[in-house]
């Protein structure tokens, strides 16, 4: 049989899953193959933070995430004498949710899955592996072996989401540049938690680096360096498993062990993550060391930007080339995770004496400077989305005498918007994006925003799904309200997060993509001319594209 759909995902994976629900939300028809018979039933990431939670939120299911999850969980490295070195503990929340948080990934993958019950136009079919692809100017088509046969099925596009060993890029001939560490790591987990604790430690012990995690459901993880010679075998090895274990626990023999699994160190990037009409997301683009916890949640970041991209063009909303910007901008971020990936393991796997002796000197220093350690503390080394190229108007800083010089001010352009807690126009208190809906959104703060949006800009607007919206000190929401014309969603801002956020810049409008990234920012007298400049770097079209 043959069949035609907008998009086609390769791999049932956590990533597959979440661009499936976010092209499920924008009505696009997508079939997900997954060549296992079902969901990967153990955990690989342990780690979700604020912003894949800002994520599931975006999809409607981070109620039926965080059941699986131990918000703000602290981790403590230390050296082979169990002395503190370093304490990690961001309390903020800057995008509405907890920066670190252990979570059970089987749980949060299954609830994906459940959630695309939602999209009559999205389907996952489990063991149908994709074999072969033929492309043209209509679109790709994939022959599929199924349990029934085999099928070919064409679509506009097709996204590899099938991990790091994808056939898709592999099909595509792309190099998958980078390292595979020679030391491996093993991964034991335990039910009936013996220790009970609710945090991580991550032990940089020269004779064994290990760490060990508090995750929910009662369930511990210990993970441990492998030298050279410790093959795949030592997993099922009880005595080499309880000799790892003894200076951890009192009784290892006593424990419920319900998995235990040998990891390779891989830090890679694909060469390209777009050939055409394929596209690479997650693992199958880029795999890194797990130390850092980001190797899931730059593949959710992947997912989250390319998601409204693709239903843009098949919708014909956008052209083709808004699709070249997925890579433009996510490429350098993932860099910058794996470096920092790199840079944690080697912390806590190096077994060189004379070099964790530096370390730990390193980090007596860093104790002592307050700032130093205040931003270890708070996770400030964790690089963030900071877009230069793709879908960002640059600003200029505004030289109108009413505005003083703040060439100090925070960048704007290109971050993540934050996500505080507002009212909405019912006076309760949500979470910002609840308030103003998920898509574009042209947000001004204690202005009326139409009286600065031509027509025709509010008209493009409105057929992207976006929306304008009124921001204002709580105290005004009534009159806000009572005055807003129709179509404008006004906030407000009941934490002084937002007032703070804008008094920090000279531009009082803000243009914020689908993505939660601020694309532009200017003066409101500026706004329809600079929403113009966004809707011509995003290719906005609104003319039919082969799909």
């Amino acid at each position: 049989m043959s069949d035609r759909k907008d998009v086609i995902i390769i791999g049932a994976g956590p990533v597959g899953l979440t661009l499936a629900n976010l092209l499920g939300q924008f009505g696009v028809s997508t079939v997900v193959f997954e060549a296992g018979n079902e969901l990967i039933d153990y955990p690989r990431a342990v780690g979700i933070d604020d912003e894949a939670l800002r994520t599931m939120q975006t999809i409607g299911l981070v109620d039926k995430v965080l059941p699986h999850t131990v918000p703000d969980q602290k981790i403590r490295i230390v050296n082979g004498d169990r002395k503190i070195l370093a304490e990690i503990n961001p309390t903020t929340r800057e995008f509405g949710w907890p920066r670190r948080n252990g979570f059970i990934q089987p749980l949060v993958d299954k609830a994906l899955l459940e959630g695309l019950a939602r999209y009559p136009h999205v389907e996952v079919r489990f063991g149908c592996r994709v074999e072969a692809f033929e492309s043209d100017s209509d679109g790709v088509t994939a022959t599929v072996s199924t349990p029934t046969g085999e099928e070919r099925v064409t679509a506009g596009y097709v996204v590899g989401c099938d991990g790091g060993r994808s056939l898709t890029r592999q099909h595509l001939g792309l190099k998958f540049d980078g390292e595979t560490r020679s030391t491996r790591g093993l991964v034991i987990d335990v039910a009936n938690d013996p220790i009970g604790t609710p945090h991580a430690v991550f032990g940089g012990d020269p004779s064994r680096g290990y760490a060990t995690l508090s995750l929910p459901h009662g369930i511990r993880r210990w993970e441990f360096t492998l030298f050279e010679g410790e093959t795949e075998e030592v997993a099922e090895d009880d005595e080499f498993v309880f000799s790892l274990l003894a200076p951890h626990v009192p009784d290892p023999a006593r424990l419920n062990i319900i998995r235990r699994r040998v990891y390779a160190h891989h830090a890679r990037v694909a060469e390209k993550f777009r050939v055409g009409r394929f596209l690479l997301a997650g693992d199958a683009a880029h795999v890194m060391p797990v130390v850092a916890g980001q190797g899931w949640n730059s593949g959710i970041r992947d997912a989250l930007n390319l998601g409204w991209k693709l239903a843009a063009v098949v919708q014909g909303k956008a052209s083709d080339r808004l699709l070249d910007s997925y890579e433009d901008e996510r490429r350098e971020h993932v860099k910058a995770m794996v470096a920092l990936s790199l840079n944690m393991a080697n912390l806590v796997t190096d077994h060189n004496k004379l070099r964790t002796a530096v370390r730990d000197m390193a980090a007596a220093v860093v104790d002592r400077l307050p700032r130093a350690r205040a931003r270890l503390n708070s996770q400030g080394y964790k690089p963030m989305p900071k877009y230069d190229h793709g879908i960002v108007v640059p600003s200029k800083l505004p030289t109108w005498k009413s505005l003083p010089d703040r060439e100090d001010a925070p960048r704007t352009v290109g971050t993540l918007f934050p996500q505080p807690t507002v009212r909405n126009e019912d006076g309760k208190s949500v979470l910002l994006d609840d308030a103003t809906g998920q898509g574009w959104r042209v947000v001004v703060w204690n202005n009326d925003p139409t009286a600065f949006v031509s027509e025709a800009a509010a008209d493009k607007l409105a057929r992207l799904g976006g929306v304008l919206v009124h921001a204002v000190p709580a105290t005004q929401l009534p009159w806000a309200k009572d005055a807003a014309a129709p179509g404008v969603r006004v906030v407000g801002d009941e934490s002084g997060v937002l007032k703070s956020w804008f008094d920090e810049r000279p531009f009082s409008a803000i243009i914020v993509r689908p993505d939660h990234v601020v694309a532009a920012e200017c003066l409101a007298q500026e706004l329809s001319d600079v929403l113009e400049k966004v809707f011509s770097v995003a290719t906005v079209t609104f003319e039919p594209q082969n799909a």
